[in-house]
C-alpha cells in the first residue's frame, strides 16, 4: 500500500501531468489559429447596397424617361398650310437653302445624331435651320411624321415637305391645314 504522501505526490504528479498536456494542446492549437487566415473576419455586409443598386435603376428610368420628354416633349406648337414638293419643281434650284446638300436624285431624308431619319421640310425663317417638327397627316403616313428643316421658300407657318417627285407632292400631300409641334429649335450647339 502506498503511503499517503506518496499517494497526494502521485496524484499531483497525474493531475500535473494532464495540466501540462491540456495546456500543450491548447498552446498548440493556439499557435495553428495565428497561422491560419480567414477572410471573413471583420467583414461586415451593406444591407444598403441592394437599395442603392435598386435606386441607381429607378435613377436610370427616371433619366431615360426625361430623356424622352427632351427629345419628344413640345416646345411649341404651329397652326399652317402642309404642302409638298419636290427638288426639279420649277423654282427650286435643288439644293437645300440650310446646307446645300443637292436633293436632285431624289433623296427625301436626312439622318440626324439625335432623332435618326426624318424627312426634310421647308419653313419661313420662323424655324431656324436644323429645327426638328412632328405632324401628322393620314395621306402620307399612318404614324406622325418627324421631319427637320433644311430649307426655305415659304412664308409664315407654312411647311414644305420634300417629296420624291411633283407627282408624289400632288397625289399624297397636297394643301392641307396641319398642327405642328417644334420638338428642336436649330441645330443641336
Amino acid at each position: 500500500m502506498l503511503s499517503k504522501s506518496k499517494f497526494y505526490l502521485n496524484y499531483i504528479i497525474k493531475i500535473s501531468v494532464i495540466v501540462v498536456v491540456l495546456f500543450g494542446l491548447s498552446a498548440s492549437s493556439s499557435k495553428m489559429e495565428t497561422y491560419s487566415t480567414n477572410e471573413n473576419i471583420n467583414k461586415s455586409v451593406d444591407l444598403g447596397a441592394m437599395a442603392i443598386y435598386i435606386n441607381k435603376e429607378e435613377e436610370e428610368k427616371r433619366n431615360e424617361e426625361a430623356l424622352q420628354t427632351y427629345l419628344w416633349g413640345s416646345l411649341d406648337s404651329y397652326t399652317g398650310d402642309l404642302t409638298g414638293y419636290a427638288a426639279d419643281c420649277p423654282a427650286c434650284s435643288g439644293f437645300l437653302a440650310c446646307n446645300s446638300v443637292d436633293v436632285r436624285d431624289g433623296t427625301d431624308t436626312y439622318i440626324d445624331n439625335t432623332y435618326g431619319e426624318v424627312r426634310i421640310v421647308a419653313s419661313s425663317r420662323n424655324l431656324p435651320c436644323g429645327s426638328i417638327i412632328r405632324f401628322e397627316s393620314k395621306r402620307i403616313s399612318d404614324e406622325p411624321i418627324i421631319a427637320i428643316v433644311l430649307d426655305r421658300g415659304v412664308l409664315g407657318n407654312d411647311i414644305d415637305l420634300l417629296t420624291p417627285s411633283e407627282e408624289y407632292a400632288y397625289n399624297y400631300v397636297g394643301r392641307s391645314s396641319i398642327t405642328y409641334d417644334v420638338l428642336r429649335f436649330g441645330w443641336e450647339k
